[in-house]
């Protein structure tokens, strides 16, 4: 989709036509009310299509929130605040006997079999909503963007494959960051780059400090040697070693944000209005598509899935912000996932040629 899929969008912009589409209404198999309405294409007045909508940065809100809330009341909890927590393992100490709640547990069942492989939840819950929702099939009226020039049943084609073109995009960025990236990830080459290392366990004091290099010779570590073999954590962790000393961002953070703000992107889209979300053309123009209703008035079975896994996710990133890694570390993890999110999400609005392939949900 380029410059010149919109434009008859652009023409209506500039004053060269006017007339008003009207509202169809079908009901499709499932739960889900379709309703379609023509974009309707303006020029805004202080809409910039740099930053999200209002309604994003409601959304996106929610993370900071959490993890705010979630840090002062790690802080303000006296259970919590008096349970000892070990900088290598980025959490409390392990003693069921001493941690200050189930949730703090690194092997609690939430965290082992929901957050530990958080992306195969996040690609089933993608998944079948692209293939499965009516949202995004055929509908009477088609006035999409994508319907200008192709028919109903090929816009639906275009809206389901761009859904999983997305959810690719924003797994490239999962897996280069926190899996591989032409060697060790971005993730851990940024540990290493801020000075961390692997250590061997037995540089490690009782409290998890790291002994003296004196302690260390005496001990018969060769940290020098370990730190050579294990170049990323998992390797680290691999060989008995600790990775210590740099900067850790929170990759539990990173990954319970990206994986709800790209569900949260493509299911609110399909219900929301259109927010007048503002596109440049190719030829440098500004039009603000809006305010006509969302696809639908019901989310079906598989926004129903997809709202589950985000509202777990939620759950456990405020057990992440309460038990897990220190301000810094998920401050970073925040960052990173909401650059990729704009990545993704954001820029297709700013440039065509990436719009093209990316699409942008609910004006697909």
């Amino acid at each position: 989709m380029d410059s010149t899929d919109y434009s008859a969008a652009r023409a209506r912009s500039r004053g060269h036509t006017s007339s008003p589409s009207s509202l169809a209404q079908i009901q499709p198999s499932g739960t889900a009310t379709t309703t379609t309405k023509t974009p309707v294409p303006h020029r805004p007045a202080s809409m910039t299509p740099y930053i999200p909508t209002q309604r994003e940065l409601a959304v996106y809100a929610i993370f900071p929130a959490l993890l705010l809330f979630g840090g002062a009341y790690s802080i303000l909890s006296p259970t919590v605040s008096a349970s000892t927590y070990d900088p290598v393992t980025q959490g409390h100490v392990q003693d069921p006997e001493l941690l200050p709640s189930y949730f703090a547990s690194k092997h609690n069942v939430f965290n082992r079999y929901f957050v530990k492989v958080g992306w195969a939840w996040v690609t089933a819950a993608i998944g079948s909503f692209a293939l499965l929702n009516p949202a995004l099939g055929p509908t009477t009226g088609d006035t999409s963007l994508m319907a200008a020039k192709d028919s109903a049943a090929e816009s639906a084609v275009y809206r389901r494959a761009r859904v999983l073109v997305r959810y690719a995009a924003v797994t490239l960025a999962w897996a280069a960051t926190t899996q591989w990236f032409f060697g060790p990830p971005i993730f851990d080459r940024s540990f290493r780059w801020s000075g961390g290392m692997c250590y061997p366990a037995e540089a490690f004091g009782p409290a998890g400090t790291l002994l003296a290099a004196e302690a260390l010779q005496k001990a018969g570590a060769d940290a020098e040697a370990l730190n050579i073999l294990a170049y990323t954590a998992t390797t680290c962790k691999r060989v008995g070693g600790r990775w210590y000393g740099g900067h850790d961002i929170s990759g539990h953070v990173f990954l319970l944000v990206l994986g709800s703000g790209m569900l949260l992107q493509e299911i609110c889209w399909v219900m929301w209005p259109r927010g007048n979300r503002a596109l440049i053309h190719g030829d440098g123009s500004v039009v603000a598509y809006g305010p006509g209703r969302g696809r639908v008035r019901g989310v079906g079975f598989t926004g129903v899935f997809i709202l589950g896994v985000v509202a777990l996710k939620l759950w456990m990133l405020l057990m992440t912000a309460i038990f897990f890694h220190t301000w810094f570390e998920k401050l970073t993890g925040l960052l990173a996932a909401t650059a990729s999110l704009y990545l993704v999400y954001i820029v297709p609005r700013l440039i065509p040629t990436v719009r093209a392939v990316l699409g942008v949900p609910g004006l697909d």
